[in-house]
């Protein structure tokens, strides 16, 4: 019986990409950790650049890392951004802060939001919007596209929808930027304030356009949370369809318990 241990068959730029993943499931590349450069790890395996870079590339499609244009590649955190359902719609907090619902939760986790309003148009609704509307699908409604940001990283957009006739001509019409409070104290201004909310959570895989906006690595499904928002004679005045990044995002949510 040979005492010679088995040769390893695994390519190197797996290789690598095995030890740098065991490195961080043991905590020595910590979250927000970053990792040695190309050069280094080329050198520290005797490889060529290109195949370290491909092994970062592998950890990069498993969700384990993220580049960082001119600093490096850094160990993504593991705590996701949390939605929190319980409270993200407050009108306390919103009062309190003058923030938008997204920017409440992911300023309260310590993190630095961003929203970016890219169009506002009118059009026809998706079936399933006008259904939640208790309109007819061939109505127009205005089409309020939104892309959300935690530190500078896209984690998910959000398209909403409006009657027209709530609409009017209110900055939820036409303006990009809707100020202090948002959306939601732009609708309290038109009589509609919140006094619940209905939502659908399912989980699907992202589309190429949803892939490339943001940013997603291969494999990763999204969330999709389509959120009705109802005045206080429970009237539906918006819907907004939320597509959230699998491996960023998580729902925490508390509710009574009807009898």
């Amino acid at each position: 019986m040979s005492d010679k241990p088995e040769a390893d068959t695994r390519l190197p730029s797996r290789r690598i990409a095995d030890d740098l993943r065991a490195s961080i499931e043991r905590g020595e590349l910590p979250p927000g950790g970053k990792l040695p450069s190309e050069r280094d790890l080329a050198s520290r395996y005797g490889t060529a650049r290109n195949t370290a870079r491909e092994a970062i590339s592998i950890l990069q499609s498993e969700g384990l890392v993220i580049a960082q244009h001119g600093r490096g590649v850094f160990v993504r955190p593991q705590t996701p951004l949390m939605r929190l359902g319980s409270n993200r719609y407050s009108r306390r907090l919103r009062s309190e802060t003058g923030l938008s619902p997204f920017r409440i939760e992911v300023t309260k986790q310590g993190r630095v939001p961003k929203a970016e309003c890219r169009s506002v148009t009118t059009e026809p609704p998706p079936a399933d919007v006008a259904d939640r509307l208790g309109i007819d699908p061939q109505t127009p409604v205005i089409r309020r596209e939104n892309w959300y940001f935690a530190d500078d990283e896209p984690v998910q957009v959000g398209v909403t929808y409006i009657p027209v006739d709530i609409a009017g001509d209110s900055p939820l019409a036409s303006e990009k930027k809707l100020g202090k409070g948002s959306i939601y104290a732009r609708f309290e201004d038109l009589g509609y304030p919140i006094a619940r909310i209905r939502e659908e959570i399912s989980a699907r895989m992202p589309n190429p356009e949803e892939m490339t906006g943001l940013a997603m690595p291969p494999g990763v499904p999204v969330i999709e949370v389509l959120h009705t928002s109802l005045d206080e004679q429970r009237k539906p005045f918006e819907v907004t369809r939320f597509v959230m990044r699998g491996d960023l995002n998580g729902l925490d949510y508390e509710m009574p318990i009807e009898d």
